[in-house]
């Protein structure tokens, strides 16, 4: 199975704490591997596929967000810290910006989400200017992007992951319009497989 970068960094310490208390204290040494295990687990990395065309989904999670700013719709995914913490570039574009914004760390199901740590990709599609957000939680520290100004991305491309909990944004081009939507807030989504919303049906 393939795993985000970072997963040994945190797994390998619980694995060695594991082997080291094993012979003296084996329940802490069984909590130490579970804790490992935990983790590379976390830090899974499946490949995935779009089940049609159109704007894919940015993460694993519910819809948590959607919402009008100003001629765009911004659609939001809460990931719980059961699911895939890989995030996923909603459509084909090219990269402008990749901005770090530094905040808080409430949690990213709440409205006070907004002002968190966040990362910030502006993106040229096709159809408009777009943006996706990659927003720590109250438990993230640490938000990974994988992409550059310059970048080209191809629709389900991996584009980063975070740490722990946490949010992903996608304020899709001003050409999609509610009608265009294939989801509503409660509902489950994937990473790169998922439709959020499509022009053509």
């Amino acid at each position: 199975m393939r795993f985000a970068p970072g997963a040994r960094r945190f797994a390998v310490p619980a694995f060695a704490a594991a082997a080291v208390l094993a012979p003296f204290a084996f329940p802490l040494a069984v909590v130490a591997l579970a804790a490992g295990g935990f983790v590379a687990w976390f830090f899974r990395d499946p490949d995935r596929q779009p089940t049609g065309p159109g704007v894919v989904s940015p993460a694993d999670g519910y819809i948590s967000v959607v919402r009008e700013e100003g001629d765009q719709l911004r659609v939001g995914v809460f990931m719980n810290v059961t699911d895939v913490h890989v995030n996923r570039a909603p459509f084909d574009g090219h990269v402008e910006r990749v901005i770090h914004r530094p905040g808080a760390h409430r949690p990213a199901f709440s409205k006070e989400s907004e002002r968190n740590e966040r990362v910030d990709v502006d993106v040229a599609t096709d159809e408009g200017p777009a943006e996706l957000s990659l927003i720590a939680g109250a438990f993230a520290r640490r938000i990974h992007p994988y992409v550059a100004a310059g970048d080209g991305l191809e629709r389900a491309q991996r584009i980063g992951h975070i740490d722990f909990g946490s949010r992903a944004d996608v304020l899709l081009p001003p050409a999609y319009d509610r009608e265009d939507l294939f989801i509503e807030e409660g509902d489950s989504v994937r990473a790169g497989e998922s439709i959020l919303a499509a022009r053509e049906r």
